[in-house]
């Protein structure tokens, strides 16, 4: 029986059109109406997140920043884990010998020193999904949130780190020189205390080592008392394994990396062929007939 359902959203949940497609939105519904909690798990900030799930009126819990956030139905925190001066210092540090540009996502919104970098971030992202990037469509998009405030470029990011109130969650970091990233993410795993993952061949994703999918998952098991062999969790990428490890029912997209595939015990089709609503009609609908 499935009675907690975590799905990533890029490459996962969203289609090229970074949408959720009707067949996922039915298909979310329809487990909902069954008593299953389905929960929206991403790498991306809360505002980030909620904007392709308000057009389509679903009503989630959501795990941010891969586990760094958690928030109920009515978007209010439920948990934050964040990094620590001495934990930016060490991260930092290790990218500045790498010369890796990274952005710094807090709670209170996320920072660039160079929102051209931002957009090969974006596109690469994009390009990890199996997805043609329209270049002028992420642009905009970086625009509109820079006047919106929920991107904030500055010239120098040590401006944030002593400001009350503001808690670093993770750094987002990208190059394209593959071998560079290798050797700084070699470095970085050395640290315990901190989670490294990705959700692109050429970022990195480094975060508190409570701030997981995986452990988020658990977290909110936990809280609805539902074994984690009554749970599914649906990603393409890397920082989408630790829930897949842990979830009765592990699912891979038809698009996902190779390791991310290797993990799951399941495959389902591609985030534009509906893959998520697919398994969740699968192994949800066939418990009810």
């Amino acid at each position: 029986m499935i009675r907690l359902i975590a799905t990533d959203m890029d490459g996962t949940l969203l289609n090229s059109g970074h949408e959720i497609s009707q067949e996922n939105i039915e298909a979310i519904r329809y487990a909902q109406s069954q008593g299953v909690t389905v929960v929206i798990a991403t790498g991306r900030a809360f505002y980030e997140a909620n904007m392709p799930v308000k057009p389509t009126g679903l009503t989630v819990p959501y795990i941010c920043l891969n586990g760094a956030e958690i928030r109920d139905e009515q978007f209010n925190i439920t948990h934050t884990s964040h990094l620590n001066p001495e934990q930016i210092e060490e991260v930092t540090g290790v990218l500045r010998k790498y010369d890796i540009f990274y952005q710094v996502y807090t709670n209170f919104g996320i920072y660039t020193e160079d929102k051209e970098k931002d957009l090969q971030i974006y596109l690469d992202i994009a390009m990890q999904a199996g997805n043609e990037p329209d270049e002028e469509k992420i642009r905009e998009g970086i625009e509109k949130r820079l006047e919106q405030g929920t991107l904030k470029e500055v010239d120098d990011y040590s401006m944030i780190y002593d400001r009350e109130g503001e808690l670093v969650m993770k750094l987002l970091a990208y190059t394209s020189d593959h071998h560079k990233l290798m050797q700084a993410k070699s470095e970085l795993k050395a640290f315990s205390s901190l989670a490294v993952s990705a959700s692109a061949r050429n970022n990195l994703e480094i975060t508190h080592a409570d701030a997981q999918k995986g452990v988020a998952l658990k977290r909110i098991a936990e809280q609805l008392e539902i074994p984690l062999s009554e749970t599914m969790a649906l990603g393409d990428n890397l920082n989408d394994v630790s829930m897949l490890e842990v979830a009765g029912f592990s699912v891979a997209m038809e698009n996902a990396a190779r390791e991310t595939k290797a993990i799951a015990k399941y495959l389902t089709d591609s985030n534009e062929e509906s893959g998520v609503g697919r398994a969740i009609m699968k192994y949800v609908k066939q418990e009810n007939e």
